[in-house]
């Protein structure tokens, strides 16, 4: 599948039929800088092809009201995927830098199971719902609440979690009844185009009802954002990228989900396991380099242990170091490009420069090519440091010290982000209070694993709008529709 898209190029799904494209992009290895082949590197006027095929899938088929088609495409697609998961798993190695055992789970294998989860919500959702009769300005009515499909939409995604945000988008979207125009990242082109392969060879989804664009041009997904024929809007990634999303979408006042940007807070209270914490919070911050919106980025720790809890996590951090994401062992492997390299590295120059001193890593490990940067420990840092309190999406944790719990949860709510959080204590009861006032959407206590196909993820403040996954996730790409007619006369009952 993948051998003979390297030298072509991977083509574009427009209309149903892949589609080729005189223009070419290189895709990188970001782990050795060695070229994996040529991606389609499509045109404002193929976008725009795109765009069509879905409003014309939309408005003339009858996907958007074939549930039992929808469902059995779904199924299709998730058998396929797993046909396909030993291709996809060096794929996504490859081309995004993931470890391995990763792919075991969030950048692989749960999402794809998961579509077995959306298509049996779809089978058993309550699509009309009864309200009740009523009598209105004396007019006896029963009243419904239909709910209906949004109609195109614009699914634009990052390139960390490549087939996690990208399934997490498309299931719910053709679920729900939609068409689709998916803009992948130009990190992560093939993870797509694949994708896009399988549905037009192995289900039977119609011509039209999803059509995959990549391409290098950022603009492209402003230009989608932007455009009348587009319902809604589904976009994942930096919080600067979002409010552009936000203003293109505005011009005609299109539907909008946002998961943007986070800088979670990992709080541990005097009772905790320090070590288990420390542990957690260094393991989390530098899987897959960092490159997660809901990691925990800063670890709040008690005052009078900030030095144990530094050279505590330092030293996990040192142990994990980086390596060969094909290696199953290696948790922290390349950034997934040259640039996001180059801005992390600029944050720990700022770092520097704010006061702050690196108890381990702060620079490139000794390796010859690849987009690498060691795990790295930042102290004596501000809450109001812009290292403190910005994004850096690579491998990189802050340690900032609390003065008990009223303070930590004053920390940790300090910013302008509410993705995620966790909470570390011995009590359980003060663990849950805690994490009752962290302003965010997602919170572990403990240790727990909140993700899963039935729980919303999205964010408070700048980190987001709306909720991905979940019913709540599967309700962002529907409309509600009220619809009232002449009560029914009942026997023994007047209407």
């Amino acid at each position: 599948m993948l051998d003979a898209w390297a030298e072509d190029g991977s083509p574009l799904l427009i209309g149903g039929e892949p589609v080729t494209c005189d223009r070419r992009f290189e895709t990188i290895d970001p782990a050795t800088e060695e070229v994996i082949g040529l991606a389609a590197d499509a045109t404002p006027a193929l976008l725009d092809a795109a765009v069509a095929a879905a409003r014309h899938a939309f408005d003339t088929s009858g996907w958007a009201t074939d549930l039992d088609l929808r469902v059995r495409c779904l199924r299709q697609l998730r058998q396929a995927l797993e046909r396909h998961a030993a291709e996809l798993r060096e794929l996504t190695i490859r081309e995004a830098g993931t470890p391995r055992f990763l792919t075991r789970g969030a950048q692989l294998d749960q999402p794809v199971a998961d579509l077995g989860w959306v298509a049996d919500l779809a089978e058993t959702y309550a699509w009309t719902r009864h309200l009740g009769r009523a009598a209105p300005m004396g007019i006896a009515s029963d009243r419904y609440v239909r709910r209906e499909p949004a109609g195109v939409v614009a699914a634009i995604t990052p390139g960390n979690f490549p087939h996690q945000i990208t399934l997490a988008k498309l299931g719910p979207a053709l679920a729900a009844g939609n068409t689709v125009v998916l803009k992948p990242a130009p990190d992560t082109p093939w993870c797509a185009a694949v994708l896009g392969r399988l549905l037009v060879e192995e289900t039977d989804l119609p011509p039209g009802v999803v059509n995959i664009v990549t391409g290098r041009d950022h603009a492209l997904g402003a230009l989608l954002a932007a455009d009348p024929r587009v319902d809604l809007v589904s976009f994942t990634g930096s919080t600067a990228t979002g409010r552009a999303v936000m203003r293109g979408a505005a011009e005609t006042l299109t539907k909008v989900f946002l998961e943007l940007g986070g800088k979670s807070a990992c709080v541990v209270l005097d009772d905790a396991d320090l070590a288990g914490a420390c542990g957690y919070a260094a393991f989390a911050a530098v899987s897959h380099a960092g490159q997660g919106c809901a990691l925990t980025t800063r670890l709040l720790v008690p005052r009078a242990r900030h030095d144990e809890a530094v050279h505590l996590a330092a030293r996990t951090m040192a142990r994990l170091g980086t390596g060969d994401p094909s290696d199953d062992r290696t948790v922290c492997g390349p950034l997934v490009s040259a640039r996001q390299r180059d801005r992390v590295e600029a944050y720990l120059r700022l770092a520097r420069a704010e006061g702050g001193s690196f108890a381990t890593g702060g620079r490139r490990p000794d390796r010859d090519r690849g987009f690498w940067i060691e795990p790295t420990l930042i102290t004596g840092l501000t809450s109001q440091s812009r290292t403190a309190r910005e994004e850096i999406f690579g491998p990189v944790l802050v340690v900032l010290p609390h003065d008990g719990d009223d303070d930590a949860v004053r920390l940790a709510n300090d910013s302008p982000y509410g993705l995620s959080g966790a909470v570390h204590a011995g009590d359980l009861d003060r663990a849950r209070a805690v994490a009752r006032r962290l302003r965010t959407g997602t919170v572990s206590i403990n240790g727990g694993i909140w993700y899963g196909p039935d729980v919303p993820f999205g964010g408070y403040k700048q980190s987001g709008i709306g909720r991905e996954m979940g019913v709540a996730g599967f309700e962002e790409y529907l409309e509600t529709k009220s619809i009232a007619e002449p009560a029914r006369r009942t026997e023994g009952a007047s209407a």
